[in-house]
């Protein structure tokens, strides 16, 4: 904001802004027994950091905002020094609570206030879910911070110093994408795999399906059927289970086409949404009819961000892309349809990432793309279904082929209809 051009409406919607965003701060910090700041204190805080701005613009400093920040944090350590609360607590929150709150006062004079707003509802939000945040993080064992650092590296380390240059046949192969994508897909499964280990066995077979439907379906299929086969007691659950799990898949793929394909999100979305919705209403009648169940068994599913994994995942799509664009080429549609069908049996995600891919590049068009992903989610289908009865047994097969057919009948009528 221009000191030398701003009119006196946007000065008092600035301080005004300033205020509100102390007051929701301070809202959440007056819950807090014995605290040694309040509503008012924190809309102060937040005022100052806008006047402290505001100073700093006329004279052309911003040792004025820094100054002020400091003498900020250091009043709120003085005030916990000399009154420590009785429950223990070292006040370090509240400390940084109120630096925040000045900075983000600060931020909205110099014409951020969007941008200050959104932090003011993320810091409440923070604030406001300690004992959950905390119950989280003492619910995570070494494994799972193993799995969290590992994410990091693929994301922060490896992916940065990739090149992001077009190499080999037909200009589909990039290390930067290859590696985008071997990260997309890691965090959607490590949200996944963290969800299930957080909250899964405590929650039931729902959460168990839709939590290992996100880390792997094909993993979390085969165990409940290799269970369900030992106890039929557990028949009921381990096909709501598997059914929610495979249902996830739809949701999971057009989230995947809306971080690399908006273009597609539309007809994607009709597609898998045909699939999820007939799906769903065969889910939800068994769901209905499930009584008790139980201790259910917690899906075996490996760790997605570990190097070995993720470098196995990137090797599979790069070669996936390649067969799919080489194929394309000599065969035309059929050809990237038959590596839909064969890919797909085992691995949805790396098909469904190449169809993507190439349609960004322009080398097929979006009917060919949708077509590919939903052919090769037919095909996992199938491959399941095959494991439920070679693993599950009759017994399982005969409540989970339903939902099965359902989700299949859903695709298929929504491509006729579409293509």
């Amino acid at each position: 904001m221009n000191p030398l051009e701003q009119t006196t409406p946007e000065m008092l919607q600035a301080f005004a802004t300033s205020v509100a965003i102390g007051l929701l701060i301070g809202l959440e910090r007056e819950r807090k027994p014995g605290t040694k700041a309040g509503l008012r204190t924190y809309a102060l805080v937040a005022l100052l950091g806008a006047l402290s701005a505001l100073l700093a613009s006329r004279v052309g400093s911003g040792w004025i905002v820094a100054v002020g920040l400091l003498v900020v944090g250091a009043m709120m350590i003085a005030a916990v020094n000399l009154g420590p609360p009785e429950d223990g607590d070292p006040g370090t929150t509240s400390v940084v609570a109120a630096m925040v709150c000045f900075g983000l006062g600060a931020t909205v004079w110099y014409g951020h206030a969007e941008l200050a707003v959104m932090l003011a509802i993320a810091t409440t939000a923070l604030l406001y879910f300690k004992a959950q945040l905390h119950g989280i993080s003492s619910s995570l064992t070494h494994r799972d911070l193993i799995s969290i650092l590992q994410f990091a590296v693929l994301s922060f380390v490896i992916l940065p110093i990739l090149p992001d240059t077009n190499f080999g046949p037909y200009g589909t192969l990039n290390p930067y994408q290859v590696w985008w994508m071997v990260v997309l897909i890691s965090g959607v499964s490590l949200a996944g795999y963290a969800a299930l280990r957080i909250a899964g066995s405590r929650h039931g077979a729902a959460m168990i399906g839709i939590f290992g439907g996100f880390a792997s379906s094909t993993a979390t299929t085969l165990v409940f059927a290799r269970h369900a086969a030992q106890r039929e007691d557990l028949i009921r659950s381990a096909t709501l289970v598997i059914l929610l799990a495979n249902l996830v898949v739809m949701l999971r793929l057009w989230l995947v086409s809306a971080a690399v394909a908006p273009g597609l999100m539309l007809p994607l979305a009709m597609v898998l949404g045909a699939g999820l919705a007939g799906g769903l209403v065969v889910t939800l009648y068994g769901w209905r009819r499930l009584g008790s169940q139980g201790n259910l068994p917690m899906p075996e599913i490996k760790n997605p961000t570990e190097l070995r994994t993720a470098l196995g995942f990137g090797l599979l799509y790069a070669l996936v892309l390649f067969l799919s664009a080489l194929l394309q080429d000599i065969a035309g549609n059929s050809g990237i349809y038959l590596v839909a069908l064969a890919s797909g049996l085992t691995d949805v995600d790396a098909i469904a990432l190449s169809s993507l891919r190439l349609h960004n590049l322009e080398k097929i068009v979006a009917e060919q793309a949708v077509i590919a992903i939903a052919l090769a989610v037919l095909a996992n289908l199938v491959f399941k279904t095959g494991l439920v009865i070679a693993i599950g047994g009759m017994a399982l097969a005969r409540h989970v082929l339903p939902g099965m057919v359902a989700i299949a009948a859903g695709i298929g009528i929504a491509l006729f209809a579409l293509f």
